[in-house]
């Protein structure tokens, strides 16, 4: 199993996930002509795709999905709280999830569990195939008991690290979008994010990602430091998916 990032921040967010003759993407941000733009970058043609999930309804996590599901013939998988937000997109296949149960596509298994964020029915997931795991959280306003037995031990994990909670304080955001974005319901802080990780079963833990970064209110250096606090390891063994850049593929081996 292996994974990549075509982007993750506010202005788009999109991750792709392999196994044999399965290739997932979470989420698409982004515009058809920006993700097939980036998934060249990758090596990967869309008609590959073998389905699309979506983790809630905000923009910058749903802007390209109906688009692309259209023009490739792509499913998408989603909950019926999300697909209640989004009833006016034309999606060519609709098939839904929930927070409580998981269901095979191809050669991967996917695990949804439930996040308490600010949208209709959020969710997050987690990836597994030949015995390997990848956990992928991000858009998540605090750490719970159900996302904790969600994440441990797994191979890999992408965390959000949405922002510094100074920076965040002191920044540009009007006082109710720092309300919104510190809040129970908003997103993760690099605080939160390797206190979180410090609670983790971590023993088999190959790859961490730090994901979902502010430009506005975070750093790379802030964000590494503070998981590499909670998991015990050198900031250097940590990657960034970044807005522009996204991330190469990681191979879990």
């Amino acid at each position: 199993m292996r994974f990549a990032s075509l982007g993750s921040g506010s202005r788009g967010n999109a991750t792709l996930v392999e196994a044999g003759a399965t290739l997932l993407m979470l989420d698409c941000g982004f515009s058809v002509r920006e993700t097939e733009r980036r998934l060249s970058v990758l090596g990967c043609a869309p008609e590959r795709i073998s389905a699309l999930l979506v983790t809630h309804e905000h923009g910058d996590h749903l802007r390209g999905v109906a688009p692309l599901a259209r023009k490739y013939r792509i499913p998408v998988w989603l909950t019926h709280g999300t697909w209640q937000m989004m009833r006016d997109c034309a999606l060519p296949d609709v098939r839904y999830c929930n927070g409580h149960q998981s269901f095979g596509i191809g050669d991967l298994r996917v695990e949804p569990f439930t996040v308490p964020h600010d949208a209709r029915e959020p969710c997050q997931f987690c990836f597994s195939a030949s015995g390997r795991r990848l956990g992928v959280l991000t858009d998540t306003g605090r750490p719970t008991a159900h996302i904790l037995d969600r994440l441990g031990g797994c191979d890999a994990l992408l965390l959000e690290c949405n922002h510094d909670r100074d920076l965040l304080a002191n920044g540009p955001y009007s006082p109710a979008l720092k309300r919104r974005v510190g809040g129970p319901l908003g997103h993760l802080s690099n605080e939160q994010a390797g206190a979180l990780l410090a609670r983790l079963e971590l023993s088999r833990l190959q790859h961490l990602v730090a994901a979902h970064l502010s430009e506005q209110n975070n750093r790379p250096e802030l964000a590494r430091a503070a998981l590499a606090r909670g998991a015990g390891c050198a900031p250097e063994q940590i990657a960034v998916a970044g807005q522009d850049t996204g991330l190469d593929w990681r191979l879990i081996t």
